[in-house]
Formats: C-alpha cells, structure tokens, sequence
C-alpha cells in the first residue's frame, strides 16, 4: 500500500480498498447478507501520540500506525476500525455495532430516495392526476433527512418540485406532496398531501396556477445580460508565493497542514508561523463540525423540516468538483479528494479544495502631515476554500490566512431557497412563516447555525495543554474622584474555569471577544501571556423553543460559546450520529460533567450563523449572505509582524 509521507496524509486509494476487503471478510464471518459502505476514512492518531512522534522528531520508523475508521450499513449501523499495515494485509481490529444508530445519507443514498419516489406508483399517480405530469423526468425530488419521524425505519423525506425543462429553475414551481422513502426497504411508506388531506383541491389548484418560471441558468434567463462590464482580469507573473509539500503549505511564514474527509470537509492541523528563527504553533486542529438548519413553519409536514448538514450529509461528500468551474481568480492550485461509494470504492472528487491568494487593500498606512511622506502596505491573504452543495443551498467555506498574523473564516451561503406552496389554512397572499419570492412561491424563514471546533496551541509544543480561556469585556469606569471626567474605561478578564462557566453569548454592547492566552510565555514588553482572540460575529442564536425537539438536538446553538477539555472522542457538538436522533447527544451530555477546564487542552466550540428572512431579491438564486470570524494575535507578536512587507510595485 506504501508509506503515506505523514500520519494525518488521507487514506490512498490502496488503503480504501484494503479496508473495504477486511470489512467485506469479517461481514462474512459476522454473516451479513447485505453490506453497504456509508463511510471509509482516516482514523486519525490520538493526539498525544501525534505530539509525542512530532517531540521525537518525527522518524518514520516511529510514525503512530495507519488506521481506516468505517461506518458499515448492515443495514444495522457498525463502527469498524482496520489496521493498515505498509506490507501485510489489512485487519479488523474492532467490530461494534451502534444499535438505533442511523448514518448519515450518503451521495448514494439521496440519488436512490430520488429514483425511488420517482418509480413509486403512488407518487406517479399522483404527478399524473393532480399536476398532469406524465414525464417523471421533469419532476425534481428534494432528499432530506427527517426531523420528528412519524414512523420508523431509514426515512428520507422527498419535496417535490416540477420543471418545464431540464434546465428549468425547479423551485419556481414547488408541488404539493412530500413522499417518504425508507431506504432498508427500498420503497415509500408514506406520502403527505397537505391540500389534498385537508379537501382543499380548489385551492390547491389555484396556487399552482400562479406558479411560472424564474430562471438564472444562461440558457433561459428571462432578463437580458448586462453589456457594459469590462474585463478584470488578476495576472500574476512570477506565481504565486506558496509552496507545498503533500498535505504541508508554506506562505509569507504560515505552515498549514490540511486534510479532507467526507464529514468535516477542510480540516487544518498544525497551524504555526515562522517568527524569530522558529515555528510557533497557533491551531492543532480546527474544522467546521455541525450546522443546524431549522425551519419556522409550524404547519405539517414542514415541522419534520431541520436537517443537519454536516451529521446529515458529509460537508466532505457534498463537495464540489472545480473541475466544473471554479468560482477564484489568478494563480489557482487545487488539491484532490478521495471518497468512497456504496460499495466501498474510491472514488475521487478532482480539485476539491482550492488555493490562491488575494489583495484586501490596505494592511497599514501612515502619512507624516508635516513633510507628506507616506508609508503604506497593501494586505495580501492566502485563501483555502471549498464548496458542497446541499441538496438546494451551497455553502462556500473560506479559511484566510494574512500578514499580520490573522487567522480568518468565512462561509457564503448561496444556491436556491427551499420553497414550497403556502399552507392550507393560510392566506396566500400573506404567508405568515415565509416570504413570497414569486407567484405562488412560498419561501420559509429559517436558521442556518453552525458550529466550529478550534483546538488551540497557542505557543505550546504540548498541543495547547497550559492554555487557559477567558472573556473580556470593555467596561465602563464609574465617575467620581478616580475618573473626575467620566472619560475612563478599562476591560474586565474573567477565567473560565469549568464547563459550566464557559458556556458564554456574545454580547456586541461591551465588544466581548474571548481570549486564548498561554501562561508559559510572556510579551516581552507587556509581561503579559502570549494569546490570541476569537473575535466574534454578533448573530443570533438558536430560535426554536427551549424545549422543542430542534433544541434538544441542536443544544450546541443555544449558546455562542462552549469550552470543554480535550478529548479525541468528541467531535461533533451533536453527536455522532444525527439522523433521527431524539437529542442529548454531544456538548450538552459532555458539559454535564463541569468538568475543570485548569490545566486541561481546552477546546473552542463556537457557535454562529443566521436567521434568514428570505426576500424577493433572494431568487431565483441568492446573493451571497456571509457570516464568519477571526483569530487575532493579541501581544503574540513582539511589534506588528506586518512591518517587514517590502514598498509594492503592485498597480
């Protein structure tokens, strides 16, 4: 299978195999009958035994051993670990079922949910004497997972759209009739017809005629193209300023190790910059682990209506091939991905991930007024993205790296909104849980709440286990005879210190941002420890009653901000498996321990996002809606790390 060049490299196409052939043996011997493969990927080396390897001077002699983690559909969910020896075969080391567990629904599985609906007799009467439709083909069937399941099995619910073209903007036109397909039976259970169950045909009939096409594809676009826009082109002459080796870039003193997976999508590891003749750690690991998204209507069935994307799908095998088309200018590089397919085989997303650098005007700038002389330094950033597309939406996640030190995340969430017709009961003129963005064109109010892991290191080689977290807050100084002119302010720092302390909301009236500070090194100038911040995005959290089901599973979005110790058992703030899952599961059952965060390589759960209110100007397609974070040096630095940029000849 040969020797990957680091333990955190992604498995090879080799390896895939050899994990799918130990895990289709043992499924043997275990007596399975059908075996299907939601998941083959990286077992990730504990991180202690990585710092250890990484301490030791990183022989490859000693590297901590390969190890495949599998999610086997049997069509009982079954966690499989193999281990991938360089020269012999390779062997299940640990075989345990997840009873009640459902994995997530796999790019297989919402093509089959899709095919299934669409051959289902039921469905095609339907199309046919409700809608006139004959050719299935021009029916588009949207594959969610189910929220509040009404009955049991693999359920993936399909909303329904009709196109008059194969081209044609589907969601213009949304259809009244929801089928469920349970995918270990292979067939639909269930077919919800609001209009229809509440006798209402007429006016069913009525919504659907006012529905028509809106189009953004060039090909049918109702609205000519703008004629006087001139080219802008990014030229770079001499390349671009990285340099990559396997998984490992280097840029303007940043080293980035990154990988992929089928869930998290982009992970960054061992994020350090190059300062006074040596690497300084800022970031073991950090990745995008959750995102909610719940939708307001409290009709049926739209109460079934929350998918988590990230437990639901896979970021990772929702991801674009920009081979397609990439959306970056300049001096591009993309980096591949392997996935796996049902049947346990690779398959390879070509240019997954792309890299390039950016100009963001100005980093610093000073004019001396008394002799005119101006000093000044354009900001260049480097630039990590990919983009899934979930089912309608696409999100688009940014990492950005600049010159000052600044660590940057962003996602853009575009694509189509998920529409529907207004309920029964409703006026549909006025929809009172959405927008209408057309005719007839229903466009709920919902949340897209999202949740980053960062696993800091602030200046420490352990990985961050010295690290202590705390809040700041600008405050105001009372006047009197201390601060006689009432002008006085200062910033209140709190530790937190246990579990309980650290579940934290922004609070955009004292600017709070929450500091990651390193004890064990000190600010030449300041005596202060080393630290950086996270600087928030002051949005709103989780809206959905304290007590609905969408809390309880989403638990992770009630809060802004949640610290918890170190584990490499937990990563996913709403646990391992999300589909169908009654709630509980991740940070509220970890943080119900309080456990003591002194001493313990804390880890940053950090929760943001959005409460969309559709408008009209957000389709046929929407405008990007942005929403992110930073991590910035706070006396990390010895002076401003940005002053070494040479004067630019740049135009």
């Amino acid at each position: 299978m040969g020797v990957p060049s680091h333990p955190l490299d992604p498995l090879s196409a080799a390896e895939m195999t050899a994990a799918a052939d130990a895990c289709r043996a043992r499924a043997a011997v275990e007596g399975v009958e059908r075996l299907r493969f939601n998941t083959i990927t990286l077992k990730e080396p504990l991180k202690k035994e990585l710092l250890a390897w990484y301490k030791a001077g990183c022989p490859a002699e000693e590297a901590p051993p390969r190890q495949a983690f599998c999610i086997l559909q049997t069509p009982a969910a079954v966690e499989v670990e193999v281990a991938l020896g360089p020269d012999g075969p390779a062997k299940v080391t640990a075989w345990t079922p997840v009873p009640g567990a459902q994995p997530l629904a796999s790019p297989d599985d919402c093509f089959e949910a899709e095919a299934i609906a669409k051959a289902d007799p039921g469905v095609l009467k339907l199309l046919r004497e409700t809608y006139g439709v004959e050719d299935v083909e021009m029916v588009a069937c949207d594959p969610w997972s189910v929220h509040l399941p009404p009955l049991g099995g693999r359920l993936i619910q399909t909303f329904l759209y009709r196109r008059s073209s194969a081209a044609d903007n589907q969601y213009s036109k949304p259809l009244d009739a929801v089928p469920i397909v349970d995918l270990d039976l292979a067939k639909v259970v269930r077919i919800e017809t609001p209009y229809l169950s509440a006798g209402k045909a007429a006016e069913l009939a009525g919504q659907l005629a006012a529905c028509t096409d809106v189009n953004y594809h060039r090909d049918l676009c109702e609205v000519p193209f703008r004629e006087d826009l001139k080219p802008l082109d990014i030229v770079q002459p001499e390349g671009a300023s990285w340099t990559v080796e396997g998984q490992l870039i280097k840029w303007q003193r940043w080293h980035i190790r990154f990988t992929f997976n089928y869930r998290e999508g982009l992970v960054l590891h061992d994020v350090g910059y190059e300062d006074g003749g040596r690497l300084r750690p800022i970031v073991h690991r950090m990745s995008l682990v959750e995102m909610a998204v719940p939708y307001a209507d409290p009709n049926e069935p739209f109460t079934r209506k929350c998918a988590f994307d990230v437990g639901d799908y896979g970021l990772g095998n929702c991801a674009n091939s920009l081979e397609l088309g990439c959306d970056c200018l300049g001096n591009i590089q993309y980096f591949d991905a392997l996935l796996n397919n049902s049947k346990g085989e690779p398959v390879e997303l070509k240019k997954a991930v792309c890299m390039h650098e950016e100009d963001t005007g100005l980093l610093w700038k000073h004019m001396e007024y008394r002799n005119g002389h101006a000093e000044s330094r354009r900001s260049r950033r480097l630039v990590l993205s990919f983009i899934s597309t979930v089912v309608n939406y696409e999100y688009c996640f940014y990492y950005y790296f600049y010159q000052d030190g600044t660590i940057g995340y962003e996602i853009k969430l575009t694509g189509e909104l998920s529409t529907n017709l207004v309920s029964p009961g409703e006026d549909p003129e006025k929809p009172e849980w959405g927008t209408l963005v057309a005719p007839g064109v229903n466009a709920q109010f919902h949340q897209h709440m999202f949740s980053m892991r960062i696993d800091p290191a602030v200046d420490d080689s352990d990985g961050g286990a010295g690290l202590v977290v705390s809040e700041v807050d600008a405050v105001a100084v009372p006047q009197g005879p201390g601060n006689p002119a009432g002008n006085a302010w200062t910033t209140k720092e709190t530790d937190l210190l246990c579990e309980a302390e650290a579940q934290r909301l922004c609070d955009a009236g004292c600017g709070r941002y929450w500091k990651i500070r390193n004890p064990a090194c000190t600010h030449p100038a300041t005596g202060k420890p080393v630290a950086f911040k996270l600087m928030p995005q002051h949005t709103p959290l989780l809206l959905a009653a304290p007590d609905s089901s969408i809390a309880q599973r989403g638990a992770f979005a009630t809060k802004h901000l949640w610290v918890t110790p170190h584990s490499d058992e937990e990563r996913f703030p709403a646990g391992n498996y999300t589909i169908q899952h009654a709630g509980g599961d991740g940070l509220p059952k970890w943080t119900s321990q309080n456990r003591s965060l002194e001493g313990a390589d804390p880890v940053l759960w950090y929760t943001f996002g959005t409460a969309h209110v559709p408008r009209p100007e957000d389709f046929p397609v929407m405008p990007c809606e942005v929403v992110g974070f930073h991590l910035k040096p706070v006396g990390f630095f010895r002076y401003n790390p940005g002053r070494d940029l040479p004067p630019g000849p740049n135009k």
